[in-house]
């Protein structure tokens, strides 16, 4: 493998298709922040702001600003990003909305944790970028909230009747054990390592089944028991493989090789699980009883579940030398560049059907935005220069 070629493959459609497509198109110069709903082509098909998608954008310039290069665009960008969210992202408790109104006026209340861990994200990253401090106060007083939501994350606005099956998500441990290393030059050591232990135990003691070899997204909230029903049932292997790269970071932070390795072990069962034998790519839900499934979209092949893997497969080589995470990558970069990446515009495809097959022209909408496509095409750029 030439490992520099592939080096300046990702670098350059980072640098020179995908970033300058999000620049062009996604900022709205009239009412501050981005627009996420762009077409093939980059026009956009609707106007409402997304919290989640509004503070990945903030962060991701913000983060090229800290480990790239202080490019004005770049650092410009993410300003009037974050004063977007600033004004109107949360309620003024630090209580981040779902979404927004074009202006900013608010649309879905505060029922969403992950509005409020990517604000944490996006107001961090901003602070090391800008220098400016009152940033910093913004994603220390929100990582706060999300530490007095976390065992009700939705507090008012959950759905699940009290008592009857009280179930916890593998999702928030997973966004803290990342959440924990953007934001740890900002919050006092000792509560890091306390949140580092928690997750690590959530992720890898509980939510991690060692009788299956595979990461389930639901358990029981009173005991961690496996539930069976279709929530307790459900699997998403890019979660799971996300997370081990997360997994894998923390282990270099930590200096504990063996947490690599686990997190390596853990990220081959599940490729090896969730890769479609029939027709290639990685299926977006799976039931780890092989029952019929809830999710009508369980077959799709997700342009983030791909990405975040091929992270997951490169830095496990990088990190542990093993071939086999280095054949995967192999397979998961074909499968990539022959599926996801649009051969007439720039950025790449979200949604394909179980055959590989576009599904949504679309380059942003309510869940798509600049994020998972930019961050995997930088780490695994910087990865494969360091492999070579």
């Amino acid at each position: 493998m030439d490992f520099q070629h592939l080096a300046d493959q990702y670098r350059s459609e980072l640098m020179d298709s995908v970033l300058p497509f999000w620049l062009e198109h996604s900022q709205d110069k009239t009412y501050g922040g981005y627009f996420s709903c762009l077409d093939r082509d980059g026009s956009v098909y609707d106007t409402d702001k997304f919290i989640w998608l509004q503070g990945r954008e903030v962060w991701l310039f913000s983060m090229l600003c800290n480990k790239v290069e202080k490019r004005k665009e770049w650092l410009d960008c993410a300003i009037q990003g974050g004063e977007f969210l600033r004004k109107y992202g949360h309620d003024g408790k630090y209580d981040w909305y779902f979404s927004l109104t074009r202006e900013g006026k608010p649309i879905i209340d505060p029922y969403n944790i992950f509005s409020y861990t990517f604000a944490t994200m996006a107001f961090a990253q901003l602070a090391m970028a800008s220098g400016n401090d009152e940033y910093a106060q913004i994603a220390k007083k929100t990582f706060d909230r999300i530490l007095e939501k976390r065992s009700n994350p939705k507090g008012k606005w959950t759905k699940a009747h009290p008592g009857t099956r009280p179930m916890k998500d593998f999702a928030l441990p997973m966004i803290l054990c990342n959440l924990a290393l953007e934001i740890e030059q900002l919050i006092d050591p000792k509560l890091i390592e306390e949140t580092i232990d928690v997750c690590l135990h959530e992720v890898m003691d509980v939510f991690y089944q060692k009788d299956l070899g595979l990461i389930v997204e639901n358990l029981s909230a009173s005991d961690n028991s496996l539930v069976d029903s279709f929530e307790g049932r459900s699997i998403n292997p890019g979660h799971s493989l996300e997370a081990m790269w997360f997994i894998m970071d923390l282990g270099k932070r930590l200096g504990r090789p063996e947490l690599i390795q686990h997190a390596v072990e853990i990220a081959l069962r599940t490729i090896e699980y969730g890769w479609d034998k029939q027709y290639g790519g990685i299926f977006y839900f799976m039931d780890r009883l092989g029952h019929p499934q809830q999710q009508l979209e369980w077959d799709q092949k997700l342009w983030w579940v791909h990405i975040e893997s091929a992270i997951a497969m490169i830095k496990g080589y990088q990190l542990t030398g093993n071939q086999k995470c280095l054949d995967w990558f192999e397979k998961l970069h074909q499968y990539m560049w022959e599926h996801f990446k649009d051969p007439e515009f720039p950025e790449w495809f979200g949604y394909l059907n179980r055959r590989g097959e576009v599904l949504l022209p679309l380059k942003g909408g309510k869940w798509k935005g600049c994020f998972h496509v930019p961050r995997g095409l930088f780490q695994i750029w910087k990865i494969l220069e360091q492999c070579k």
